[in-house]
């Protein structure tokens, strides 16, 4: 299926690494353009090269400076004269809970976690309204289910689900869609860094894919980006304001009739 993004460019925060990569690589083989926006220079230049037929780009940014977010914003539109899609991909699950945080973790949880999606969104508001273009937030099964232990994470996922059906409204005379996407168990460096703190990573990881009601597998970073970048182009043109689960059943499916 042509999706039909040739020549379109992307803003895509977190893209050097995992889904936010997975993105990147799905964006430039529909030969679309995607512009890498993340604070990591090695991981980020190294994609742009790999994608350099493309027209891929990085853009060193610390997403918690306004500053930098807008200047992302303004290199991009200076360099391709156009912004068609927003994925706000950016997040770290970073343990601040309600036992174990305090007022100032979460504050800067929220600023890792949130605050850069309503600064991308609305610095590239003008170019996405010229473009009739879209808005891709990628939360998390989180801010639906709870996971303990991460209150800042979970409400940033929240706001982000709340934010996407606002602004799904707000946009409504532009045209301008607003989607979301909740991953749930993605195999990610940072997620297999979080199961090797444990004793056996492996069975770890096993217990958790056994509950995952389709093919009892974890979903790959690449199932992400394809949702991503088809809710980005005009194949789903009438969708917007949804949540989407791309977890293989694993929030809403019934786990205990699963057979292992």
């Amino acid at each position: 299926m042509d999706l039909g993004i040739k020549g379109k460019v992307f803003l895509v925060t977190g893209g050097a690494s995992g889904i936010g990569e997975a993105i990147c690589r799905s964006i430039a083989a529909e030969e679309g353009i995607p512009v890498i926006i993340d604070r990591d220079d090695k991981k980020g230049v190294s994609l742009a090269n790999g994608l350099k037929s493309s027209g891929a780009f990085f853009i060193k940014t610390d997403l918690i400076e306004e500053s930098q977010c807008k200047s992302a914003v303004d290199t991009t539109f200076k360099k391709y004269g156009r912004i068609d899609s927003l994925i706000n991909n950016a997040g770290l699950n970073d343990g601040i809970g309600l036992e174990n945080g305090d007022l100032s973790g979460f504050k800067a949880s929220l600023e890792k976690n949130l605050h850069h999606c309503y600064m991308m969104a609305q610095f590239c508001l003008p170019s996405l309204k010229s473009n009739t273009g879209s808005i891709v937030n990628i939360a998390s099964k989180v801010a639906q289910t709870g996971q303990g232990g991460t209150s800042g994470y979970a409400a940033a996922k929240g706001a982000i689900l709340a934010l996407t059906r606002e602004w799904a409204l707000e946009l409504l005379p532009y045209n301008i869609r607003v989607n979301a996407i909740l991953p749930a168990e993605v195999m990610t460096p940072m997620y297999k860094q979080w199961a090797s703190s444990f004793d056996d990573p492996d069975k770890k990881i096993k217990e958790i894919a056994s509950k995952i009601p389709l093919g009892n597998r974890m979903t790959t970073p690449d199932e992400i980006a394809s949702m991503a970048v088809f809710l980005s182009s005009e194949r789903s043109s009438h969708t917007t304001g949804q949540l989407i689960n791309v977890d293989g059943g694993y929030v809403h499916l019934d786990r205990s009739l699963v057979s292992n």
